[in-house]
């Protein structure tokens, strides 16, 4: 069923559900994708647990009239959908940026169990300054196109990243006005996230790929229960790159949670 939720500041949030069980496990996609990411996932899940898909502000179906974008916003866009759903067990699923988010959100949410991350915050000793992420958004608003097509590749794909999964990508970050794309990347590199996983109290677990390193340590000073799991051979996009393995991994990692 498709549907919507409002969120704080009045922007309309898509989200759609399926299947049933406990828990129910929202789904985020990362920085200018959308529900449409998850589809093998709620495919594999529905007949186990209440899925459920949505859109952030600014992506998919959702509204993209957003006047402040910030962390804060994001986290209510995932607040809203868990509210207007409203079950008893929420684990929360984030992929690349949106695994920020989550952490956010689930501080804004009690009936968050937990939270698993999808090749993101590899090493939450890593920060910006912001030089560095003016220079990151100013490629961007030179020429977006030119910068999707031959910068961003380097670091979203992998040796064995399906040119179909390259392709998907790259088409869909094209059809964003570059001035929004920006906007709604803009967050992620404005918020302190170690103050944010320092409150953390539930069980947090990733999946990563091999691509790049993931700081286990360094994690561990700010997450109290944090662990992963390496998907080898994928980029940045496991759950569209090889989707029966990932969804054998993370099948396996909700049982440990649940």
């Amino acid at each position: 069923m498709e549907k919507y939720a409002l969120s704080s500041d009045g922007q309309k949030i898509y989200y759609k559900e399926s299947g049933n069980g406990t828990p129910t496990l929202i789904f985020i996609h990362g920085w200018l994708g959308n529900t449409e990411w998850w589809e093998e996932q709620k495919e594999y899940f529905k007949n186990q647990y209440h899925i459920v898909l949505m859109d952030l502000a600014g992506h998919g179906k959702s509204d993209s009239s957003r006047q402040e974008w910030t962390s804060a916003g994001y986290a209510d866009d995932i607040k809203a959908v868990a509210d207007a759903v409203d079950p008893q067990e929420i684990v929360l699923v984030g992929h690349s940026m949106s695994g920020a988010y989550v952490l956010e959100a689930s501080l804004k949410i009690p009936k968050v169990k937990a939270l698993l991350l999808i090749d993101t915050l590899k090493n939450l000793d890593e920060s910006f300054t912001q030089e560095q992420t003016e220079e990151v958004l100013s490629q961007y608003r030179k020429n977006f196109k030119y910068t999707v097509e031959n910068l961003l590749p380097q670091f979203l794909f992998a040796e064995g990243t399906p040119p179909a999964v390259k392709e998907r990508i790259q088409r869909e970050f094209l059809q964003n006005e570059p001035e929004l794309a920006i906007n709604a990347l803009r967050p992620l590199y404005k918020t302190d996230f170690n103050l944010l996983a320092k409150q953390i109290q539930v069980p947090v677990i990733a999946i990563n790929s091999d691509a790049s390193p993931t700081h286990l340590e360094n994690n561990r000073k700010y997450l109290k229960s944090y662990d992963y799991v390496t998907i080898k051979g994928v980029g940045h996009y496991p759950m569209l790159e090889k989707p029966e393995e990932f969804n054998k991994i993370l099948e396996n990692e909700l049982k440990k949670l649940v």
